[in-house]
């Protein structure tokens, strides 16, 4: 018997609780499943900013982290023991965030690449050359739709460029101005880090990206990681739509709040 085509009147809603160095979490659900990426910021503020959508952080059905780094995982163990959540990981980023993650908790790994199903919602793990062990980003597939959540990618990359064509909407790292970058008081190694190989998407990397999306349009895309020393939000913007168009539908993941709520 043929498989049915696949559906594409199921809703994928999303926020993000915040975003940035100073730490990072988006919500996704999609067909009754319930996600959370990264756990980057306090139970409290997570719950909070999740009630203030109306959604409770103890109905969710996986935390899922993209990398070591402590603005991704601080708070997962905490995620753990007070919220009885599962935690995914690769075996890299277990290993790094041990200090954070309840021993007897559920942990559950994966390898990059790796597709994780969620009764019919699929999380594709993309190996990004960012400068942590085992990093990856996430394609979020539903009933036909695809939501990106692409942060910490260190360069650009043939295999992200063509990711984000496919795209119907994204979270994409904007995180630096590189002349703001260079005229700042971070050190030159920490600058050098940031704009090398394994750091961080500029503003006008990011927008190339989206430019070379041609074929098609995201129905939205959010701008996130924006430093807050190297970045302003009206500057990233204005960034994009220069090469994108005034009428490019973007708008900024906050490193203070949650996000309104985001459907495709």
């Amino acid at each position: 018997m043929a498989c049915p085509p696949p559906r594409y009147n199921v809703p994928v809603l999303t926020f993000s609780l915040q975003s940035g160095s100073n730490g990072n979490c988006i919500y996704v659900e999609a067909a009754g499943v319930r996600l959370l990426f990264d756990a980057g910021i306090s139970g409290r503020q997570a719950g909070l900013r999740m009630a203030a959508h109306d959604r409770n952080i103890r109905a969710v059905d996986a935390v899922i982290l993209s990398h070591g780094h402590s603005d991704h995982t601080r708070c997962a163990g905490v995620y753990q023991r007070l919220f009885k959540l599962p935690v995914y990981a690769t075996p890299a980023t277990c290993h790094a965030i041990t200090p954070f993650l309840e021993r007897t908790g559920d942990i559950r790994l994966f390898l990059p690449g790796d597709a994780l199903d969620f009764d019919g919602v699929t999380v594709h793990t993309l190996p990004t050359p960012h400068d942590a062990e085992q990093s990856v980003a996430f394609v979020v597939t539903c009933e036909g739709k695809r939501l990106g959540i692409l942060t910490d990618l260190g360069h650009p990359f043939d295999r992200l460029a063509r990711a984000l064509s496919d795209l119907d909407a994204a979270y994409l790292e904007s995180n630096y101005d590189p002349l703001m970058l260079a005229e700042g008081s971070y050190p030159p190694e920490l600058k050098a880090r940031i704009r090398g190989d394994g750091g961080h998407l500029s503003n006008d990397e990011a927008a190339a990206l989206l430019q070379g999306c041609r074929r098609h349009r995201p129905q939205w895309v959010a701008l996130a990681h924006l430093s807050e020393h190297n970045n302003d939000p009206d500057l990233a913007l204005q960034t994009h739509r220069t090469a994108l168009g005034r009428d490019y539908p973007l708008t900024i993941a906050s490193r203070y709040r949650a996000s309104e709520v985001l459907t495709l």
